[in-house]
């Protein structure tokens, strides 16, 4: 069975307790990496000005303490595979929902991937496929 290592562990102790649910749930079947959860200003306007977010400081949802956000990714981490990326969120989506469901979980998932959620990948202009966010209030 897959287990975080000590960073992705760590990053994801920043985050809601929602997502550390979610993501503990799917490294049981799933490797995968936590590449960042809580950002401060510096990391949040850093992400901005690099084009991978569209917010600057204090509006990602990456920016609450804990992190209402996660960035994580299926590992090993190979950014050119763009399919395994999608399998990955189908994947954790599909985790989300079951725990939404049973009641495990009272916020619904978002990603970065499909921001609208309407499962049309191509429609959308920015895509994070790392992102990972909790949506709405419980």
């Amino acid at each position: 069975m897959p287990i975080f290592s000590d960073k992705s562990r760590n990053q994801l102790d920043t985050c809601h307790p929602e997502l550390q649910l979610l993501f503990d749930t799917v490294i049981k079947t799933f490797n995968c990496v936590v590449i960042e959860g809580h950002r401060d200003e510096h990391d949040q306007n850093k992400a901005y000005e690099m084009g991978n977010s569209k917010l600057k400081y204090p509006k990602g949802r990456h920016n609450a303490m804990p992190s209402m956000a996660a960035d994580v990714a299926p590992y090993p981490l190979d950014w050119k595979d763009i399919a395994r990326f999608n399998f990955f969120a189908g994947y954790v989506l599909g985790v989300a929902e079951r725990l939404y469901a049973t009641g495990a979980m009272k916020y619904k998932v978002r990603w970065g991937g499909d921001w609208n959620s309407d499962t049309i990948l191509s429609n959308e202009n920015f895509k994070d496929l790392v992102h990972f966010e909790l949506r709405g209030s419980p």
